[in-house]
């Protein structure tokens, strides 16, 4: 257990050193078109220039799609897309190894350019009891890929490093040599960092934070929070980490919710510099958003979410999206558990070159004429799209948070939105991928069905566009 801040002390020049490799390695993955992480960069703004990705396609037909797999029987992750394959969270229902049958989070690789399955890393369901763990509800984690190591969060609150080759290249990556099956079509673990062990974290129903790395460090959340009799079992238990990537080594932690979670936390990190620091991001199951130095771990600000008068779980919320940093600005919505329903929400701007408790003076905009959301903003050309659980995707000035037009998808979404030059792709629970024109007019362009539910996000690489249904992965391409 780790009360507070936990702070190690680095070596200066060989970590800034470091960063700059790994912000040269970013560049080169983008150039080239990979999708490697959760948003397509650290700052989370899922925007891509990519051209000749589809507008329309018909799964029935095959009209513009590339190939389709078969995945779990429910996945809410988003894909992503590098070095030639892609990734992917499910759960075991599309049982690819009997010998790992039953209730378990899975990991999943294809190749890009045809969709055969290569290797998958299942995680067993916890012991009943031990953590309030949905069945059936796999991973929920989007993974982070760098080079050839792929970092995620398993179902059993466990930070995990794999080699992205998995054992097809008849290597054992270590320190980790524990794997019960070593087959080319199973996963190759490099190492493992416990939660429940190492910080004593709680996770409500499920964990779920995507990765996001900065030079040496890989942050995410914990997803610590309340049992079924709102209890807090675990007050002390960060709500943010940071581990070295090469050895899974706990750097930092912050436990700032303390004992006023409300419930879960389910939010991911973003990383970008503002003001001429490195900042991690995160929002948080009290409600506020908090803004890290990413090499150390010093809170610099943090931002409350809901109005001061707001009482739970009526009208003040947590914070499940993720931010988006773009400038000195930080673009973030707040919401419930989707098991709550429909509610108020509110979106804020916030100017993350404050200090301290910002909640005013950090305020640039409000918009209150949103539900509870959780998804994230997507900002391009001075405008902020971003969608609420309830349906409905609104289009603001980046500027002033005024609104220019709102879309009814007459479905929940779960997703967020992706921006590929001028067109805004967004999925819903009814399975309908819509695809509108940016700008400050609507403009609806296509609907297409999926077949089920979208519960993650587009994604754009190499040409194509992926989309993760509830049991089908699919790549979508212009012919």
């Amino acid at each position: 257990m780790i009360p507070g801040k936990t702070i190690r002390v680095l070596y200066p020049a060989i970590f800034i050193l470091s960063v700059f490799l790994s912000e040269e390695l970013t560049l080169l993955a983008q150039a080239t078109g990979d999708w490697a992480l959760w948003g397509g960069r650290t700052s989370r703004n899922s925007v891509s220039k990519m051209q000749g990705l589809p507008t329309e396609w018909d799964i029935h037909t095959g009209k513009n799609v590339k190939w389709e797999a078969s995945l779990g029987s429910i996945s809410y992750t988003s894909p992503v897309v590098s070095g030639g394959m892609v990734f992917v969270g499910t759960n075991n229902a599309g049982l690819r190894d009997p010998r790992q049958d039953g209730d378990r989070g899975v990991l999943m690789a294809f190749r890009e350019a045809d969709g055969e399955f290569l290797w998958q890393a299942t995680s067993e369901k916890l012991a009943s009891g031990q953590v309030n763990d949905w069945p059936q509800q796999g991973i929920c984690s989007t993974p982070l890929v760098e080079k050839d190591r792929l970092y995620y969060v398993t179902s059993r609150c466990e930070v995990v490093c794999l080699d992205t080759q998995g054992f097809r290249d008849k290597e054992n990556d270590g320190p980790y040599k524990k794997e019960k099956h070593t087959e080319e079509n199973q996963a190759d673990i490099v190492w493992i960092f416990d939660m429940l062990r190492e910080v004593n974290s709680f996770p409500h129903n499920m964990t779920a934070s995507a990765p996001v790395a900065y030079g040496n460090l890989l942050f995410t959340g914990t997803s610590n929070g309340r049992d079924e009799e709102w209890n807090l079992p675990s007050p002390d238990a960060p709500s943010i980490i940071a581990l070295d990537m090469k050895t899974g080594t706990l750097e930092w932690s912050d436990n700032s919710p303390g004992e006023n979670i409300l419930h879960g936390q389910w939010s991911s990190p973003a990383v970008a510099e503002v003001g001429g620091v490195v900042q991690v991001v995160m929002g948080q199951g009290d409600g506020w958003v908090r803004g890290y130095e990413a090499l150390t771990g010093e809170k610099l600000w943090e931002f409350d979410s809901n109005p001061a008068e707001a009482v739970w779980p009526k009208d003040r919320n947590n914070v499940i999206g993720t931010p988006v940093i773009l400038g000195d600005h930080v673009y973030i919505a707040n919401g419930q558990d989707p098991e709550h329903g429909d509610g108020p929400g509110n979106l804020y701007c916030i100017d993350a070159t404050q200090r301290g408790d910002i909640t005013a003076s950090g305020r640039v905009w409000q918009y209150a004429e949103i539900r509870r959301s959780i998804s994230s903003a997507t900002v391009d050309a001075g405008l902020v799209y971003v969608p609420d659980y309830a349906g409905f995707l609104h289009c603001l000035d980046a500027g002033t948070g005024a609104a220019k037009w709102v879309h009814d998808t007459f479905a929940a979404v779960w997703g967020s939105p992706l921006i590929v030059g001028d067109r805004v792709y967004l999925g819903d629970e009814d399975g309908d991928v819509v695809v509108l024109r940016t700008g400050d007019k609507e403009v609806v362009l296509a609907e297409t069905n999926m077949g089920g539910p979208v519960y993650g996000s587009p994604v754009p690489a190499n040409g194509a566009l992926f989309i993760a249904t509830y049991n089908k992965l699919y790549a979508l391409e212009t012919e």
